[in-house]
């Protein structure tokens, strides 16, 4: 019998010799760990009174302390999104009525980049719903790429919120992960969806059935949760008219000398402060662009401290055993319960990019894990679609059918790319690709600012300029159909590499006949290297011994890895 140890494994002996681990045994006489951070730490049976007293104290003063930190997460949130909006300025709103949205691909790239400039689908889509009220759309079917778009271009906010983590390798690798699975999830469902919209109308003619079987109730207020306690912060520094940005967009000639900066609050000057001052909108914008950047990152760094200081030892353990771990009998219903619980969470912050990125840090400090972040993303998506059905019931009678239609098309757009892309797990394809970019990006950290640079700017630029060329999309088949032919092969190649190598020529069992460059990454990161050699730096020893004790952790809790080391 042969008793050689697999790879990787870990022995009782090897587990005794690692500090501040937890041995145990299962049922089956397996072992198992788990992670113990303050080995050393007094119980609290053992303290007295006094300790007890100043133990409260500090848990309760770290409480609050986070909370005041993540109500101004969300305030810098909501800053930067006006302040952006500020910036774009009337061509923010001009953008949208532009007869070329009549183009599937353009409308697409225009809402990706529409939203990625005012960090908001919540605005860009708000605005779509208002010029559909308005007929500037001569149908729903126009609009809906440009809500797909938006679906994608919200994504970036987790993804810029990642790179915060850029000086840990190992928690960079596992955060970008866990934000990465909101794009790849978007990403691929875009693609499927824009090719069955387009070829059958699906979204157009699912919501139309739907809209004529309900009733309508014309003025619907605004539903305002969290932004109950946000507004008074963030109305007191700046306040911005959503009515101009509106009449921009429908090109209405009595918003022309508008200011987007709501400076006149009736006969009186609003009391925000830059009304008070009143520099213009884009002296505004460029400002609280900075303020809000630099608060928000200031915040995130701070909750991630903090985080780190309280989620230990039993707290820890007790948060991972139970965001992580299935219900019995029935695991197969817990993500269906995560997606549940990321729908509610973003109806209540009424923003998806809020409640995806406070997970981030935690999925890079491995408390979530990424395939619990992947369902939770899910059901942000789903709750992020409130927005444009609130804004829909607010249209004129006349009009709310149409307003209500884009709308379910954004709630059925996110329901149908869960169905496919969720239920039948060999389907989960955004996790193995986000994964893959974590191990990517924790070993070579400039290639997330490439990612974000290509992903959300580039792409949708070059697509939207070779859809511009020309009004038949000759040009932009020419140029994409090769590319994504070619993109189609090497990823069959790939799977069938993996699965079934035998039923490939010899030669295309492996990439090794290939230049190294066109196989590897390798080459650009040493030419990055000499290029900036401040801004890149190799790993240390240190940082790949713990990127491989991570992996071994990692692999004996049972959570999967996501960083490797070289």
């Amino acid at each position: 019998m042969d008793t050689k140890p697999q790879k990787n494994a870990c022995s009782e002996k090897d587990v005794h010799n690692i500090s501040a681990m937890d041995l145990r045994k299962n049922k089956e006489g397996h072992v198992q760990i788990e992670l113990d951070l303050t080995p050393d730490s007094k119980k609290w049976r053992d303290m007295n009174g006094k300790e007890r007293a100043m133990r409260i104290f500090w848990i309760c003063g770290k409480t609050v302390a986070l909370l005041a930190l993540l109500y101004l997460f969300v305030c810098s949130l909501d800053l930067l999104s006006m302040a952006l909006q500020l910036v774009g300025g009337k061509a923010t709103g001009e953008i949208f009525s532009n007869p070329l949205m009549s183009n599937p691909m353009v409308g697409l790239m225009i809402g990706i980049l529409v939203t990625v400039a005012v960090q908001s689908s919540s605005t860009s889509t708000s605005i779509v719903v208002s010029l559909v009220a308005a007929g500037y759309f001569p149908s729903v079917k126009t609009a809906i790429p440009i809500i797909m778009g938006a679906n994608v271009g919200t994504s970036i906010t987790n993804t810029l919120v990642a790179i915060t983590r850029i000086n840990n390798r190992a928690e960079f690798g596992l955060a970008f992960a866990g934000a990465t699975v909101h794009d790849m999830f978007n990403w691929l469902t875009v693609v499927v969806l824009l090719i069955i919209e387009v070829s059958t109308g699906y979204l157009f003619y699912l919501t139309e059935a739907i809209v004529a079987t309900l009733d309508y109730n014309e003025g619907a207020e605004d539903i305002k949760l969290i932004k109950v306690i946000t507004e008074p912060l963030t109305k007191a520094i700046m306040e911005i008219d959503k009515n101009v940005l509106n009449g921009w967009a429908m090109q209405d000639p009595d918003y022309d000398n508008k200011t987007l900066l709501k400076v006149w609050c009736g006969e009186e000057k609003c009391e925000s402060l830059f009304a008070l001052f009143d520099i213009g909108d884009t002296a505004t914008g460029a400002i609280m662009t900075v303020v809000s950047l630099l608060l928000l990152c200031g915040c995130l760094i701070l909750m991630v401290k903090l985080l780190q200081n309280v989620l230990q030892g039993t707290v820890a353990k007790l948060i991972q055993k139970t965001i992580n771990a299935n219900i019995p009998y029935v695991p197969w219903l817990t993500g269906y319960i995560a997606i549940l619980v990321g729908a509610g969470a973003t109806f209540v912050l009424q923003s998806s990019s809020v409640f995806t990125s406070a997970l981030t840090p935690l999925v890079g400090m491995q408390i979530i894990s990424v395939n619990r972040m992947y369902p939770l993303c899910l059901g942000s998506n789903i709750g992020t679609t409130t927005t444009a059905l609130i804004a829909a019931l607010t249209a004129s009678a006349s009009k709310i059918k149409l307003t209500v239609q884009i709308a379910l098309c954004h709630l059925f757009f996110n329901l149908t790319g869960i169905l496919i892309f969720y239920p039948i797990p060999f389907m989960r394809w955004p996790l193995p690709m986000c994964k893959k970019l974590g191990q990517t990006t924790a070993r070579f950290r400039w290639f997330a600012f490439f990612y974000l640079l290509m992903s959300f700017f580039v792409i949708p630029g070059v697509v939207l300029g070779l859809s511009l060329a020309d009004e038949n999309g000759y040009v932009l088949m020419g140029v994409g159909i090769p590319i994504l032919f070619i993109l189609a092969v090497v990823v069959i190649i790939n799977l069938l590499q993996n699965r079934f190598p035998k039923a490939l020529p010899p030669f295309l069992r492996t990439w090794d006949w290939l230049p190294l460059w066109m196989r590897s990454i390798e080459p650009a990161d040493r030419l990055i290297s000499k290029l900036c050699g401040c801004c890149v730096k190799d790993m240390t020893e240190d940082e790949k011994e713990e990127i491989a004790k991570n992996e071994e952790l990692n692999e004996a809790k049972g959570i999967e890895n996501i960083v490797a080391p070289d």
